[in-house]
């Protein structure tokens, strides 16, 4: 056999792997992102010892999947803000701005925040005056929880305390979660090990003092809920999440510094020990005449820019708002009708597109004409 045919049994056989050589370059390319990255000096020693390791293990004839492991668990980290935050804005009449910008209504949950981050603030200033540091807690204040129906602005209220506070907004959903490591990760020795929400919240945050929703916490799968309740007991508990740990990253991250807040329909599913760590404020629904300014002032323009149209195009009668209101009988919050609102303007738009007419007036006498039909 020549060495022409030699060359081509070697490109055809199934056993030859990739080159090694390749692979302690990207690993040097790894150790580059590490130097660059501001870690615990244990936990970059830990990821440096790793990628030794696998240089190593290349070098000896070792596989592919040794430089994934390592490569994904060195961008993991890598990616966590661990001394990145936002600086707070709390400022209390910026604050009562954006959340009446946003809401209608809801005095007492309104006043409600804004003693809430009375409080941080005051503890940062008594912080700032501790230079011996024993002031640990100085961002604490008791963790808000939302109870309410469905479409009583449990989440919108909770962006708005991010964006009031300057700060990022990020949501864990808790609906059907069926295992606690969905939120504390999975150890590394399974193949298909990935790191939990909590990690993942603040890798999108990109700053370790975020606001996190704990959203629907009333719906976890029943089969799950004991263990997951456990990790959040660790999770508000200030005691306890300065040092929570992660199983996929096996190092502990500080998250003395995230706002949680919490949302849930009923409190039936929610454990004892979780409670105890949560202000409860109820929701309330809103009645009609809640709903028509909601509708008119808040919805309807959103809306309106949402599907392109402006106010020469979409105009609706006073006397039209109590038949958009109330379509279908009562509803305890605002999301049928958001649902009104918005088919309305398709209808409109859609009229506008295929040319028969430019501006459109909804009356008592044309509204069901536009009114979605279910």
């Amino acid at each position: 056999m020549n060495s022409t045919q030699n060359d081509q049994t070697g490109q055809n056989n199934p056993t030859v792997t990739s080159n090694p050589i390749t692979e302690i370059g990207e690993l040097d390319k790894l150790k580059a992102k590490l130097d660059a990255t501001h870690l615990p000096p244990d936990l970059r020693d830990k990821a440096a010892t790793m990628i030794e390791r696998a240089k190593l293990s290349f070098k000896y004839g070792g596989f592919l999947s040794g430089f994934d492991q390592v490569a994904s668990y060195i961008d993991c980290i890598t990616t966590l803000p661990w001394d990145k935050r936002s600086v707070d804005n709390l400022d209390i009449v910026n604050a009562q701005k954006v959340l009446d910008k946003n809401h209608y209504g809801l005095k007492e949950i309104k006043d409600r925040i804004l003693e809430y981050m009375s409080v941080m603030k005051m503890n940062i200033e008594q912080a700032k005056n501790d230079p011996a540091g024993n002031s640990h807690n100085f961002m604490r204040a008791p963790i808000l929880f939302f109870v309410g129906l469905v479409g009583t602005g449990k989440t919108t209220i909770a962006k708005s305390i991010a964006e009031a506070m300057g700060r990022a907004f990020v949501r864990i959903p808790f609906g059907g979660m069926g295992s606690a490591l969905d939120l504390r990760g999975e150890s590394r020795v399974h193949p298909d090990a990935e790191v939990g929400l909590v990690m993942k919240a603040l890798r999108r945050a990109s700053t370790k003092n975020p606001v996190i929703l704990l959203d629907e916490l009333d719906r976890v799968a029943d089969d799950a809920r004991s263990d997951i309740m456990g990790v959040l007991v660790e999770l508000l508990d200030p005691e306890q999440n300065v040092a929570f740990t992660d199983h996929y990253i096996d190092y502990p991250f500080d998250l003395s510094e995230v706002l949680f807040i919490a949302t849930a329909n009923n409190t039936g599913n929610i454990s004892t020990a979780v409670m105890d760590r949560l202000e409860p404020i109820q929701m309330p629904s809103y009645n009609d005449e809640e709903k028509t300014v909601i509708a008119k002032s808040y919805v309807f323009p959103h809306i309106m820019k949402e599907t392109g149209l402006n106010q020469s195009q979409l105009t609706i009668d006073e006397n039209v708002w109590p038949l958009i209101v109330r379509p279908l009988g009562f509803d305890s919050g605002i999301r049928t009708l958001e649902r009104t609102i918005n088919g309305i303007c398709r209808k409109v738009a859609r009229e506008i597109v295929e040319g028969k007419g430019n501006s459109f007036q909804i009356t008592t006498e044309n509204v069901k004409k536009f009114l979605p039909s279910w």
